[in-house]
């Protein structure tokens, strides 16, 4: 099987011009950049300890900048190189201010590619998040004595079985990690059956927080949003927009001064979003700061990265999307991080225990339907909803799971 996986990544590879043209065009791409996944380098190895950590996208690179942030400050580590896929995270990190931290985008996982970036960056120990698994990288790895460690791992039901039906390629890949450190109990469980040697569970990397996080929010764009009642949709996906629009529409009806924020996944689609939107005969303003938003304004479309925890700071109603569709939902946790009260829809298999944990606290709650949401926000849009509570309760947790990885990993 590891020899048909080489054969079909180098089919990928063959194709791989003409995606990225098409990735380019759509602006999925950095132009200067995107060399990066066929082997060459644009930022340089210092000499010394190198670590690498890799994560498919936003999501997973934000989970791990907690870890970062503690290993940018040992001094036996001289430098520290993350690798994602989009170029939404490779924007998020280069926000941040990490003196150590550098970010380059993951190669594509041909066998010679794959080679020649370890022969540059010669890395100590190598931690791959969530559920990133590519076979010639970690074949490689382990050829070259190199740990390998799985960090905050992921494995639904569904990648499980597909696993399963390579149960020998699974053992081949799975057993060639030094340990992994699972993100909930059904992955221990999993990540054992599919061949992995030694699991461990210390609870999910993603309840921790930065510990040099500071939001900054635009003055007028607080000014605004205290003035009206206001509630929040972001992460969302096709169509969830439009579900949002008309919830707006029904609550308007009560509040006449209602402002709905709407922060889209992929900022690429506002203009399709602010065309649905308009058909709906809503008011769309676009998040710019120099433009003055208007006092009939119905939606504030958020069109940029990086602005999520300044707007949940100021609103405390959240509905999360890609749980409406059945994309496996986001992570409230950031969210519920800011005393929000989160919202989302039947679809959240990616996030189920999270969850679980949120709802036995009051913090998260089902939508079943449109009705459903316009009258959960009905009995919370008159309260401030900022708990100080769950707010401290949820940073002692993450504080203790990320102190037991961090012991764990050095």
């Amino acid at each position: 099987m590891f020899f048909i996986y080489k054969v079909l990544i180098n089919i990928v590879f063959l194709f791989s011009p003409f995606i990225i043209i098409i990735r380019l065009i759509k602006r999925k791409e950095n132009i200067k950049r995107f060399v990066e996944k066929f082997g060459f380098f644009t930022k340089k190895r210092v000499s010394g300890k190198l670590i690498w950590f890799h994560g498919a996208s936003v999501g997973e690179i934000q989970s791990i900048i907690p870890l970062i942030e503690r290993l940018e400050k040992d001094r036996k580590i001289n430098q520290i190189l993350i690798t994602s896929n989009t170029l939404s995270s490779s924007i998020i990190i280069n926000k941040l201010n990490l003196r150590k931290t550098i970010h380059q985008f993951f190669p594509i996982d041909c066998n010679f590619i794959s080679s020649k970036f370890l022969d540059y960056w010669k890395p100590s120990k190598v931690f791959f998040v969530d559920s990133e698994i590519w076979p010639n990288t970690i074949n490689n790895l382990f050829r070259k004595n190199i740990p390998i460690i799985l960090l905050n791992g992921r494995i639904t039901k569904k990648t499980f079985s597909r696993w399963m039906k390579f149960s020998n390629f699974s053992k081949f890949v799975f057993s060639k990690f030094n340990f992994c450190l699972s993100a909930n109990k059904e992955s221990k469980k999993f990540l054992k059956k599919l061949g992995a040697n030694n699991v461990k569970f210390f609870g999910n990397l993603k309840f921790s927080q930065s510990e040099n996080q500071s939001v900054e929010v635009d003055k007028n764009l607080k000014k605004f949003l205290l003035k009206r009642n206001s509630w929040c949709a972001s992460s969302t996906h096709y169509n969830e927009e439009k579900f949002c629009g008309l919830a707006h529409l029904k609550l308007k009806k009560k509040y006449k001064n209602l402002l709905t924020i709407i922060i889209p996944r992929h900022v690429d689609r506002v203009d399709q979003i602010r065309a649905d939107l308009n058909k709906l005969n809503l008011n769309v303003h676009l998040d710019r700061p120099k433009d003055k938003i208007k006092p009939n304004t119905d939606i504030y479309l958020v069109n940029s990265y990086g602005k999520t925890k300044s707007i949940f700071k100021i609103c405390k109603n959240v509905f999360l999307g890609g749980s409406l569709i059945n994309h496996g939902g986001q992570n409230p946790l950031e969210a519920a991080r800011y005393g929000c009260c989160v919202y989302h829809g039947p679809h959240i298999s990616n996030f189920k225990e999270i969850y679980e944990h949120l709802q036995k606290k009051k913090i998260s709650f089902k939508v079943k339907n449109q009705n459903h949401l316009t009258d959960l926000l009905q009995k919370k849009l008159d309260k401030k909803n900022f708990s100080k509570k769950s707010m401290k309760n949820l940073s002692l947790e993450g504080t203790k799971i990320l102190n037991k990885i961090f012991n764990e990993i050095c």
